[in-house]
């Protein structure tokens, strides 16, 4: 089974409108939203069936039991976070605690203890035909690394035997959820903005899946909005011999189609040809057989 990632250096490019597209076109049977802060695939691509939740837990929580805490104060001093309230008893603030157990080693009585705390849900969305894995953090929560690594397991261990390509919808930036997303993925597709950040977020993303020896095309949304910067994306990718897949115009098509939960594939609009023409490119690069 293929992996195919589309990611971006940045929110707002269009990364999820053209991930969309290309789910719609390959009738892919498994695909997944690691933007596990702030996933909507599912507004697009989303599915009929009720999915299937799991609790994620992320990392421990302290917690106080106030029965045994004899207030001696030494948990609030040693607390870099400052997680540890005093208020009608000594109580510990889940949202700073970082669930690093310091509060638990000085702890002189033992009141302390780590516990383990839901930091999200994982949701998986399954028909006869096709999986949609996803997933969503609670605000606040760390570990976005490992939920898009647990959410990625679940599309996988999940896919029908025939499966050929799946399709995967990145987070935005460089962090830790973009690193788990490209490890295993076949090809990533940068959807970049002609933009002075756009390039440098285009660049960084392109560097960092270098490092991994994942191979990366690219393709510019908007790119009538800025000829120009739009150029020297062209010209910076033939200089690090990438693919530069196409460009796809502004249009004002696109906010009514995703406004009614619809891909741009799904309606005549010219932003939409442009990515059926990205599309084939693509699964060339792919399967080296022009398609499926």
């Amino acid at each position: 089974m293929k992996q195919l990632l589309i990611l971006s250096g940045k929110g707002g490019t269009g990364k999820t409108t053209i991930a969309s597209a290309l789910i719609r076109l390959s009738n892919a049977k498994a695909y997944a939203d690691c933007d596990v802060d702030a996933p909507n695939l599912h507004l697009i691509a989303g599915r009929n069936s009720a999915p299937v939740n799991k609790d994620y837990y992320g990392l421990p929580k302290a917690e106080i039991n106030p029965e045994r805490c004899i207030q001696c104060d030494a948990c609030r001093q040693n607390c870099r976070f400052a997680a540890v309230l005093v208020e009608n008893g000594y109580t510990v603030d889940p949202f700073a605690c970082e669930g690093c157990g310091v509060c638990e080693f000085v702890c002189p009585v033992g009141a302390v203890s780590l516990n383990p705390a839901v930091a999200g849900k994982r949701m998986l969305y399954r028909d006869e035909e096709t999986v949609f894995s996803t997933a969503q953090l609670k605000m606040g929560s760390g570990n976005s690394g490992l939920l898009v690594t647990e959410v990625k397991k679940q599309m996988t261990a999940a896919a029908p035997p025939d499966t050929k390509l799946a399709i995967i919808d990145g987070s935005p930036g460089i962090g830790c959820p973009v690193i788990a997303s490209l490890s295993g993925v076949d090809l990533v597709l940068m959807v970049a903005e002609p933009s002075v950040s756009g390039i440098s977020d285009m660049e960084r993303i392109v560097k960092t899946a270098a490092k991994f020896g994942t191979k990366a095309v690219v393709c510019v949304n908007k790119y009538d909005t800025n000829p120009e910067n739009t150029k020297e994306i062209e010209t910076f990718c033939k200089e690090q011999g990438l693919p530069f897949v196409g460009k796809v115009p502004f249009d004002e098509s696109v906010v009514k189609a995703v406004n009614s939960g619809r891909a741009i594939t799904d309606i005549n609009c010219k932003s939409g040809e442009v990515v059926k023409a990205i599309y084939h490119r693509i699964m060339k690069l792919l399967f080296d057989e022009g398609g499926e």
